[in-house]
């Protein structure tokens, strides 16, 4: 048996680029490094009649993520990834009648960045051009657009974590300076490919944000110490330490600009000691949510697709719990949606949003932490 569920949100353009120099991508790492890197981008489509709908996965990652069990959650061959739709059409021309205020994501470490799809999708629905970002060789696959794929490279202990952090900043740095090439009319794809009309001038660099889950949750606190363009960030359930007593430099100095943190009852400001650090040295608007109930993986599409698949594989319940806690999936995923949207438009578009003055009834699931 073959399953294939369904990520549904608004209708927009999708594109895949490899960044980077003639037939390869450029490093976004050291010189001395090959790093070719990708991104995928999102923005309001004026019309997406007559384009197809991009894949929840590309093949290759999907036959990946289907050979090493489904993230623990099926045996091979039972989950197709790659049938599955989302709402999302591939090269549809941009709508470019404004510029438009840009927000990076950053997918967890070692995870590829399709587990931030729907909330991607969310946000580029409502006027947001979204990047979401692939670190090569330290996700288990990264499919480039002409088929080819970079397999993961071993990293351990706190050099290793070290190490990747800084790569993540790095290619974050990168595909901004790319945006950047973009924005002023000129290819960035490494291999030419023609881009969707009107992609550039939509793109408003003067105005960027970033948001992440887990270890991307931390690259985008650590890409804004060292990179005054991004202007605001999100980081999602994401420990800002190395090791226990090696906190990451965001964490000791803090940051000057709108930060918000998005956890659950065990990582708050109030009992993670980085986190605590991070919010003391911080001089910039701040906001600490915990999600009630919630799980690590509950930012993520693990919230929509771990239920569909239990429907289905009758997932354990303890496994189930593990992923996604036992918050109302649905409830969770709309709750989240609405505080990361109102977080964007405060900081990014200037509309004061009373969502993030206290709690609020409408989001139970949400708690303030002060």
């Amino acid at each position: 048996m073959r399953i294939h569920t369904a990520i549904t949100t608004a209708v927009v353009l999708a594109l895949s680029l490899a960044i980077g120099g003639a037939g390869t991508a450029a490093s976004a790492t050291a010189s001395s490094d090959a790093h070719p890197s990708t991104a995928h981008g999102g923005l309001r489509s004026r019309s997406a009649s007559g384009y197809p709908r991009r894949p929840y996965m590309p093949p290759g990652v999907a036959r990946s993520v289907d050979a090493s069990g489904s993230f623990g959650l099926a045996r091979p061959g039972e989950v197709d990834w790659a049938a599955i739709r989302t709402d999302a059409a591939r090269a549809a021309p941009a709508d470019n009648r404004s510029r438009r205020p840009i927000v990076l994501y950053s997918p967890g470490l070692q995870t590829s960045r399709t587990l931030g799809t729907s909330t991607a999708v969310e946000l580029a629905s409502l006027g947001y051009v979204v990047v979401t970002v692939d670190h090569t060789y330290e996700t288990p696959a990264v499919e480039f657009p002409n088929g080819r794929i970079e397999r993961q490279q071993q990293m351990s202990g706190v050099e290793g974590l070290k190490k990747a952090v800084d790569t993540r900043v790095r290619d974050t740095r990168f595909v901004l300076d790319q945006l950047a090439v973009l924005r002023d009319g000129r290819n960035p794809d490494a291999e030419g490919r023609s881009l969707p009309e009107g992609l550039g001038t939509a793109l408003d660099l003067d105005r960027i944000g970033m948001y992440g889950h887990s270890g991307g949750g931390a690259t985008a606190a650590e890409a804004m110490r060292v990179d005054r363009r991004i202007d605001a960030g999100i980081n999602m359930d994401g420990t800002l330490q190395y090791s226990g007593s090696e906190f990451l430099p965001v964490a000791r100095e803090g940051l000057d600009r709108p930060f918000m943190l998005m956890g659950k009852s065990s990582q708050t400001h109030l009992n993670k000691p980085s986190w605590q650090s991070f919010w003391d040295h911080s001089t910039g608007w701040r906001l600490d949510l915990s999600l009630e109930r919630g799980s690590h993986f509950s930012y993520t599409d693990a919230q929509t697709f771990v239920p569909a698949l239990d429907e289905r594989l009758d997932i354990p319940a303890q496994t189930r719990e593990q992923y996604i806690g036992t918050v109302d999936p649905e409830r969770s995923t709309t709750a989240q949606r609405a505080y990361i949207t109102a977080f964007f438009d405060q900081h990014l578009r200037g509309r004061p949003r009373h969502l993030l003055d206290g709690p609020s009834p409408s989001y139970p699931e949400m708690s303030f932490v002060r």
